[in-house]
């Protein structure tokens, strides 16, 4: 074998699917078509977001690298839901998108036992008779093998982009599409659908009248890595407009020459993140949309109109975005577009990301029907992860969705598959609480130390902290505060730990981080206790394991469709059989008491 893993897409979810077991000591390939967009922000240059910035916590515990990117390349910081409870709260930063990808392109470069090369890959060594991949075939004509190969091809698989009439073979505006490999793919039997996604206009920062907007300034900067204690980066502002009738107007009397109306696009959009046409097709009694004009970066005059993303063509972009407040005289840089692109069915993957078929071969990112930089990142990593761990023998690393949003993203692309981008939410996870974005270390990083990702020095430092938050638990319960104890005075809602500080001086010696946390553990006690309860009962059938050779076509008693289903999604536990859509509680008691049976039976 050339290589032990081959990652084939330098996008987020590539990014971290090569990093992985390049620092677990094997000798990993990255192929992408293009060294100098690794990395790239392709649409909007923020990381981070509701759910989305546990996530980026979450791959910085586990030993990934997307936390010390945005760390050291954000231009604004914001946490989201201040006001609300801490499970729905979460960070989400600005980032110099320039800076962002040399970091990115560097750190690949740097890390040992990793190579780039520069082809795009059209297909895949596949071994007719064992089902077996063991490497890729190139443009170039080159052959190259590896033990585990790991797909992260973005929106690059067979990718067309669309301006009004116009469209490309395009992954990205200006950067051609990965050819060949979708067409490979389903010549193989991969069952592959299209989605769409878009983004909008880039515009020039001078051209715009910001007198005219509002003006969003950013928190101070707190980093999403645990290695990192502060963040020592320049803060600059964003701003907000907002559509009107007229903008509206010009929408509908256009909207046919769109291709999503128009019939050219047949990929399903982003729900949660539609283009300005559907939010006023789909809304049609909403008086206006809030448009957020946010920086590209530092030494960029390009500004991203966050919420505006079209397919429209070009002279009716110009027409709507010139009737927005301070944007009368906007020149734009490079027009909104729309991108579709093959993607293949996660219901293939087993929570490992590894095809269920296919063997050797792991899949992660868009290519899995996902949307967002975040979402694409935890896949790569657990894939990669998961690849290093198929070449040890060892068992896959699969998260809980009691412990995790990844656990919770992955379970639910290989469980209910999705027919459209699929985006992370809070309200996604069951124990939401037991996922705040202040605990991500408490929970992964040993994970991340057992497969060889943290060091032991993390591990110390991990310790170090949980003593600390119980010594201030220990100091809140010694001192007392208006006539209480002070540990029972934090769980009123109008007292925070900040207020204590005056009473109990020693509170100053830890840091803001330890005392925020605190503050959570004890403000949320009895709903933390509560929420463990039902992760307990969660984790029996979770912990009921059906054996890989376990034959569902022998369940007798079981529905036709429980059976059916449950032979293509292949479930590795009850509990996540429970999960797939139209099986019923009859199937799964009956399943689980087959399962038991095949067990004594081995």
């Amino acid at each position: 074998m050339d290589f032990d893993t081959i990652v084939i897409g330098g996008g987020h979810a590539g990014i971290e699917a090569c990093l992985a077991p390049s620092r677990m000591g094997f000798k990993t390939l990255l192929i992408t078509q293009n060294l100098d967009a690794i990395g790239r922000l392709s649409c909007n240059p923020a990381i981070g977001g509701l759910a989305k910035g546990n996530i980026v916590r979450e791959i910085d515990a586990l030993g990934g690298e997307m936390g010390h990117l945005i760390d050291n390349s954000m231009i604004q910081y914001r946490i989201l839901n201040r006001r609300r409870g801490p499970a729905v709260q979460a960070p989400r930063a600005q980032a110099d998108k320039y800076v962002y990808a040399a970091l990115a392109k560097k750190t690949l470069e740097l890390q040992s036992n990793l190579a780039l090369f520069m082809d795009t890959v059209v297909d895949l060594i596949i071994d007719p008779d064992t089902k077996v991949v063991s490497g890729v075939i190139t443009e170039r004509g080159h052959r190259i093998t590896a033990k585990t190969v790991v797909l992260t091809t973005g929106t690059f698989m067979e990718g067309r982009i669309f301006i009004g009439e116009y469209d490309a073979p395009c992954g990205r505006l200006g950067e051609v599409a990965a050819i060949g490999l979708g067409t490979a793919l389903r010549k193989h039997g991969f069952e592959i659908g299209r989605m769409k996604t878009g983004t909008p206009a880039r515009v020039k920062r001078s051209s715009i009248d910001f007198s005219k907007t509002e003006v969003q300034p950013g928190d101070d900067p707190m980093p999403f890595s645990f290695d990192i204690e502060e963040v020592n980066r320049p803060s600059v502002p964003c701003y907000i407009t907002f559509t009107n009738d007229l903008t509206h107007q010009i929408i509908r009397d256009n909207i046919r020459k769109s291709p999503l109306y128009g019939g050219k696009i047949v990929g399903k959009g982003p729900r949660y993140c539609p283009s300005i046409e559907d939010k006023v097709v789909r809304f049609p009694d909403r008086e206006r949309h809030q448009i957020f004009i946010e920086p590209e970066g530092i030494d960029t005059e390009e500004m991203y109109l966050n919420g505006l993303s079209s397919s429209l063509p070009e002279d009716v972009q110009n027409a709507f975005m010139r009737t927005l407040p301070g944007l009368e005289n906007v020149e734009v840089l490079r027009p909104a577009y729309a991108v579709e692109y093959d993607y293949i069915d996660p219901l293939q993957l087993l929570p490992s990301l590894e095809c269920i078929e296919y063997k050797g071969l792991f899949i992660a990112g868009q290519t899995n029907g996902t949307s967002g930089y975040e979402e694409a990142g935890c896949q790569g990593l657990m894939a990669g992860i998961n690849a290093a761990q198929k070449i040890k023998g060892e068992n896959p690393i699969i998260l809980s969705r009691a412990e995790s949003y990844t656990g919770v993203l992955i379970d639910d692309l290989v469980t209910k598959g999705t027919k459209e981008p699929y985006r992370m939410f809070t309200s996604r996870a069951e124990h939401r609480l037991n996922m705040r974005h202040d605990s991500c270390d408490q929970r992964l990083t040993p994970i991340g130390y057992s497969v060889g990702l943290q060091s032991a020095e993390k591990m110390e430092i991990l310790k170090e902290k949980l003593a600390k938050i119980e010594t201030v638990k220990e100091l809140l319960s010694q001192n007392s505060y208006e006539n209480k104890n002070a540990l029972h005075a934090l769980k009123m809602p109008e007292v925070t730990i900040e207020d204590l500080k005056e009473k109990i001086p020693e509170l100053n010696n830890y840091s803001e981080a330890i005392r925020y946390h605190v503050q959570l553990d004890v403000k949320y006690e009895g709903y933390i206790a509560k929420e463990q309860r039902e992760v307990k009962r969660f984790s029996n059938l979770e912990n009921i394991k059906i054996p890989d050779d376990f034959d569902f076509g022998s369940v007798t008693g079981m529905s036709s469709e429980g059976i059916e289903k449950c032979k293509k999604i292949r479930p590795i536990s009850v509990g996540q059989a429970g999960r797939i859509s139209g099986l019923r509680s009859t199937d799964i008691a009956i399943l689980m008491v087959h399962v038991k049976r095949w067990k004594s039976k081995e």
